[in-house]
């Protein structure tokens, strides 16, 4: 998968933008995902922002998407 990421002016990341067919085949794997409603919680997005600093810094760690929805759908210890 091939992110892209839009800054603000400080250059603070502020989004992420997948490929289009990425997209598709989260959708078919997970077709609520357009209806989720809500914040996610703390422990998430750290671990959300983790993940992606790793793969920013090491993209040969690049693990599959299952991996973090896996990680996300887990209750925090």
């Amino acid at each position: 998968m091939s992110l892209q990421y839009i800054a603000n002016n400080s250059g603070n990341k502020m989004a992420v933008v997948i490929p289009i067919n990425d997209w598709n085949e989260i959708k078919n794997k997970y077709p609520d995902v357009e209806t989720i409603e809500g914040e996610l919680p703390q422990w998430q997005k750290q671990l959300i922002d983790t993940r992606l600093k790793i793969i920013g810094e090491n993209p040969e760690r690049l693990h599959p998407i299952e991996e973090l929805f896996d990680e996300l759908n887990t209750e925090e210890d």
